[in-house]
């Protein structure tokens, strides 16, 4: 998964087809590199029931100089940071898990399960160069930035744009982050590995990982049991949900601007927000062969069988595809999670900048150069594999050289004219 945006944007630079692709928290960046297509007469028709049902406020969210360049996921997009471990292994140690409320909170955490199982490492990476610290800034809004590698940020409610790799927050994560290293917490390999957090638990050699749900505890661990080897898993909420324009543009269906069929690929999108057998065959497969349902209307995977063993599945992106809503549910979840889960995106903080979506197409030069700079210097600072007492001057120092506070600026423009409109 984090090599897809770049694969995709190269696919469609060597001029091979592809009709449709996810945003993936990229949106920004799709946009001004000219890669999708204008689709706000598409979705009047062909994608009429899916635009419909995604709402004017979502699809807001997806417009760039008044032209709509996606089709939001409907599904929850309140993302609250938690911590998934495995329940035996808590269980096992008598781990006080409802204490844990910070990432701070985990150290001692993850150090009992080391002391305990020196063979395990405790905290596996979420993905490549990500340890999961990233997602635990509290209530930033990263301007329909790469969710990833952010450049200039609001924080707190506030709309001063700021740069927050040198905020005493940044500091405090990469510090966080160094003692895992130093203390043997975490993968020495994160920052570099490209083995995924269900991967590492499915080996049965890491105990738990921090990534973002949009889900309640009990139903986000049950829904990851099957990606992660059977084990039965705990999730404990460590940080508060807060929404944003990326929130909602950042798993956005957009049809590439190459695309030789728009029309049908959006006919296609539009089944996908409204067609319940497309949608879960897309995601489980074939009933009785990947799958099977529960007389309750949930379904498992056939007996004797997981998700690394039946021929087709790809319930890990029951997040990102269409109409979430019209998934079946997986067995151990509650189908009254839902109400919870419509609730919170009615109720969670949200960002004062609601709607702006940043043009960055004036920067490309500085973004590319800033970009690099991100690329080298925040994996390790985020996965403890250097000090950041030495690396994060060097790396501030490094994106103000590559033209860092000329996109800041333009931000702020931005942002100014944005709200004076409003």
């Amino acid at each position: 998964i984090a090599e897809y945006s770049s694969k995709v944007s190269l696919t469609l630079q060597g001029g091979e087809k592809i009709d449709i692709f996810q945003s993936l928290g990229d949106f920004n960046t799709c946009v001004s590199q000219d890669m999708a297509y204008d689709i706000s007469d598409l979705i009047k028709n062909e994608g009429k029931e899916a635009s419909e049902l995604v709402g004017s406020d979502w699809l807001a969210a997806c417009i760039m100089k008044g032209k709509n360049y996606g089709l939001p996921t409907m599904k929850p997009v309140a993302l609250t940071p938690m911590f998934v471990y495995r329940q035996d292994i808590a269980d096992e140690l008598k781990l006080d898990m409802s204490k844990i409320d910070s990432p701070e909170d985990i150290t001692e955490i993850l150090k009992k399960v080391k002391e305990a199982h020196p063979e395990m490492t405790p905290l596996a990476p979420v993905m490549q160069g990500q340890i999961g610290l990233h997602m635990c800034f509290p209530e930033t809004d990263y301007l329909t930035d790469d969710y990833y590698k952010p450049v200039g940020v609001l924080r707190g409610g506030s709309l001063d744009v700021v740069d927050l790799y040198s905020s005493d927050d940044f500091k405090k994560m990469s510090n966080l982050a160094r003692t895992w290293y130093n203390e043997g917490l975490v993968m020495k390999d994160a920052a570099t590995t490209t083995s995924t957090s269900q991967e590492c638990l499915a080996s049965g050699n890491y105990f738990g990982f921090i990534a973002s749900y949009s889900y309640p505890e009990k139903d986000t661990a049950a829904s990851l049991e099957a990606q992660c080897g059977g084990h039965k898993l705990g999730a404990k909420m460590i940080g508060s949900a807060y929404l944003s324009t990326s929130d909602i543009s950042a798993l956005t269906w957009m049809i590439a601007s190459t695309s030789d069929v728009p029309g049908a690929a959006m006919k296609f999108l539009n089944l996908t927000y409204t067609d319940e057998d497309i949608i879960n065959l897309i995601i489980y497969g074939i009933e009785g062969r990947d799958y099977v349902k529960n007389s309750d209307g949930t379904v498992k995977y056939p007996d004797g069988q997981d998700a690394a063993t039946v021929p087709y599945t790809a319930q890990l992106s029951c997040g990102t595809l269409g109409n979430f809503f019209k998934m079946y549910p997986m067995e151990g979840t509650n189908p009254e999670s839902l109400k919870w889960e419509l609730e919170q995106n009615k109720t969670a903080k949200t960002s004062p900048a609601m709607g702006f979506t940043f043009d960055a197409s004036k920067l490309k030069t500085q973004y590319t150069a800033v970009q690099n700079v991100i690329s080298q210097y925040l994996p390790g600072l985020l996965c403890g594999s250097v000090d950041p007492n030495t690396e994060i001057e060097k790396f501030v120092n490094a994106l103000n050289d590559a033209g860092y506070q000329a996109i800041l600026q333009e931000k702020q423009n931005q942002l100014n004219v944005w709200k004076s409109q409003k």
